[in-house]
């Protein structure tokens, strides 16, 4: 058995939910924030037998878009003041771990 830690935008993830649930995955979902651009996501936990990994990971492959964001940012201190500038970056998409379940019990 695995247990997939799936971390998407929240725009993405009630799309991946809905896609896994349809499939009959048992999905949690948590509401979580990223480190760098402090934004918020969701954390999906899926758990499945090994087999079926693949199948749910081309699922949430298929419902994660990447996308550039601009974000605002100092550049540095000129002629007196503070310039600043936004930068563009890159988000969405998922980042996903799979990890060995050594016992599973549901009481």
């Amino acid at each position: 058995m695995k247990l997939i830690l799936a971390i998407l935008s929240n725009e993405d993830s009630s799309t991946a939910s809905r896609a896994l649930t349809e499939k009959k995955f048992q999905v949690t979902k948590l509401n979580t924030t990223g480190g760098f651009l402090r934004a918020g996501n969701t954390t999906l936990m899926i758990g499945c037998e090994d087999e079926d990994v693949q199948e749910a990971i081309e699922l949430i492959k298929e419902s994660s878009r990447k996308r550039s964001e601009l974000i605002p940012s100092s550049a540095g201190y000129d002629m007196g003041r503070y310039m600043s500038f936004p930068i563009e970056v890159q988000v969405g998409g998922a980042t996903i771990f799979v990890l060995d379940v050594e016992q599973f019990l549901k009481i």
